[in-house]
């Protein structure tokens, strides 16, 4: 029976001004659900300049607040609530899929503002969340309209239950595993069996990515392997003068490589010996370790719960104490010292990894889709709740 198509709204409560882990989730469902066939928007946060693809809608300018250990760029107001109210009325969406619903930004607004089929997809992961725990009160009589909600992971399903209470369905992020897999190494990052590469990848300025960690096993690392490079991607001044500072005369080991595209990224795991992953907490998935498995990257990283159930706990990388960073060199030069085993949890990695393709991952929302559809089919399409006007004015939106 072929499945008919939908017309589908997603709200991404972060900027794509800097995109990160969610946005590019949103982004890389969105254009699956259009490969096949369905009709998407998504409506997110982002300046008038900022470059988007043509099924987004800009949802205005987001302004950088500190939310959930991080800087997040949130887009919240009147301003934005009536850009919700347009997008939502030209949409008649089927299906109405909020991400990160309790983040104060253009997905809490839509859940206030509309009713009808709605998802939600949860991705924080964090034991406490001072953050959740101040929103609740504002969105907890709009709960109830979620038709399903899905978790990123085990760890962002213990989240939500412990912070919001009820359940979810536990979907994991996807990753275009074909991509990465199809990536040719670039030379100028490919090492030897005696001057192996090392990459990190994340934000610089962000300390629980875990840069400083890397940076104080550095040292370590090179008593063995004096000629190891360290590629390190991402942006953050801050971060980069930091880890400086601790890698002292072993700067030099150490090449910050900036900001780099997605082709650039698949080609850098596709060329180095070990992938890091040094993240000390807050993480709810992993995406990155997974595109590096995809690309056949042995991966090295901390033992946080969302890494050690991606990387099939320990059988498909190499795991280290959090936050250790003399673990955290043993276990890298561990991996380099130990090519056959390297390679087998390598192996293992690429078989690991087909569950987290986008074929799998679209297939099993789509299923939660028709799910929703089926059992509320007497809500109709999504549309303005009455009510939504008196409680929007209610939170200042």
């Amino acid at each position: 029976m072929e499945q008919r198509k939908l017309r589908v709204g997603i709200v991404c409560p972060y900027s794509f001004d800097a995109p990160g882990g969610v946005q590019f989730h949103i982004r890389d469902l969105a254009e699956a659900l259009i490969e096949q066939g369905h009709s998407v928007s998504v409506l997110a946060p982002a300046d008038d300049d900022t470059p988007i693809p043509e099924y987004m809608t800009s949802g205005g300018k987001a302004i950088p607040i500190k939310y959930n250990g991080s800087v997040a760029r949130l887009a919240f107001g009147p301003v934005a609530a009536a850009r919700v109210r347009k997008w939502l009325r030209e949409g008649q969406f089927d299906v109405l899929h909020l991400h990160e619903p309790m983040t104060p930004s253009l997905s809490m607004l839509a859940l206030w503002i509309a009713r009808g089929p709605i998802v939600g997809t949860f991705h924080t992961a964090l034991i406490r969340s001072r953050a959740l725990q101040l929103v609740f009160p504002m969105v907890r009589p709009s709960l109830e309209k979620f038709a399903a909600r899905i978790a990123v992971s085990e760890d962002a399903r213990r989240t939500l239950i412990d912070h919001l209470g009820g359940d979810a369905v536990v979907i994991p992020n996807g990753v275009y595993v074909q991509t990465f897999e199809d990536a040719q190494p670039v030379s100028k990052w490919q090492g030897t069996e005696s001057a192996p590469t090392i990459a990190f990848l994340g934000r610089l300025d962000e300390p629980r990515k875990g840069l400083q960690v890397l940076a104080g096993a550095v040292s370590k690392v090179r008593e063995s392997y004096p000629n190891a490079r360290f590629l390190v991607a991402g942006k953050g001044d801050e971060g980069k003068a930091l880890a400086i500072d601790t890698l002292g005369e072993d700067a030099a080991a150490v090449e910050f490589l900036g900001a780099i595209t997605d082709q650039e990224k698949a080609e850098l795991l596709s060329s180095v010996d070990l992938y890091i992953a040094p993240q000390t907490g807050g993480e709810s998935f992993g995406i990155v370790l997974v595109e590096a498995m995809s690309a056949g990257a042995a991966v090295v990283a901390s033992n946080l719960g969302a890494f050690e159930r991606v990387l099939d706990y320990g059988r498909a990388g190499f795991m280290f104490q959090n936050g250790n960073s003399e673990d955290l060199a043993d276990k890298i030069v561990e991996a380099l010292s130990n090519p056959a085993e390297r390679r087998r949890r390598r192996d293992a990695a690429s078989e690991f990894v087909r569950q987290f393709d986008w074929s799998e991952v679209t297939s099993k929302v789509l299923t939660v889709y028709e799910m929703v559809l089926s059992a509320s089919a007497a809500l109709g399409k999504v549309e303005e709740d009455p009510q939504s006007i008196r409680t929007s004015r209610k939170a200042g939106a």
